[in-house]
């Protein structure tokens, strides 16, 4: 039966899926991976499915075998070159750890940073991720994104910092015999 949820889930059928949660299949069932059905519906952005599974009472926490979570899934998605923001936010609201670590203490906003992912920076930010926190190397989200040109994160995570008073911002942590340029906007626009 698991097989069928999974391939109900694959082809977005929400009805389907729901009708073998109420004969008995369990919402936080997991595939090889170790993920779950909630983990598979963010990463493919299916928002439908995401609050249907957390209304059934999917663990929205869980874990696979890497350590990602539902929330870091939604994040992006290679094939489609985007993250979900829709599902992020609705993750949030039922409670998704914002803070959660993967490997070498990478966080959701840092994983958000690093893809370019603006709109769902704004949510994290304004569900409390810590901008300051720094993964095992160091590092904060701001530092990460500075290797990128991710101008509108780069200005956002800048900001943030700001606003929190951070007399280091600007990259003033960035380590020994880095060069970065900080962009901002013009607060007249």
């Amino acid at each position: 039966m698991s097989i069928e949820i999974f391939n109900a889930l694959s082809a977005g059928d929400t009805t389907k899926v729901r009708a073998l949660l109420q004969n008995g299949v369990d919402c936080n069932t997991r595939n090889d991976e170790g993920a779950t059905l909630l983990m598979l519906a963010a990463g493919s952005g299916n928002l439908e499915m995401v609050k249907m599974l957390i209304e059934s009472g999917a663990e929205v926490d869980a874990k696979d075998t890497q350590g990602w979570t539902a929330l870091m899934k939604a994040m992006y998605n290679n094939e489609e070159d985007r993250g979900y923001p829709d599902v992020v936010g609705a993750l949030i609201k039922a409670g998704a750890d914002v803070e959660t670590q993967i490997a070498y203490g990478v966080r959701p906003l840092m994983l958000a940073a690093a893809y370019g992912q603006a709109a769902v920076v704004d949510l994290l930010l304004a569900a409390g991720a810590d901008v300051r926190a720094t993964n095992e190397g160091g590092r904060t989200a701001l530092m990460m994104v500075k290797d990128k040109d991710y101008v509108e994160v780069i200005n956002q995570l800048h900001e943030a910092e700001l606003d929190l008073g951070d007399d280091l911002a600007c990259g003033s942590r960035t380590p020994p015999g880095v060069n970065v340029v900080t962009f901002l906007k013009n607060p007249d626009h």
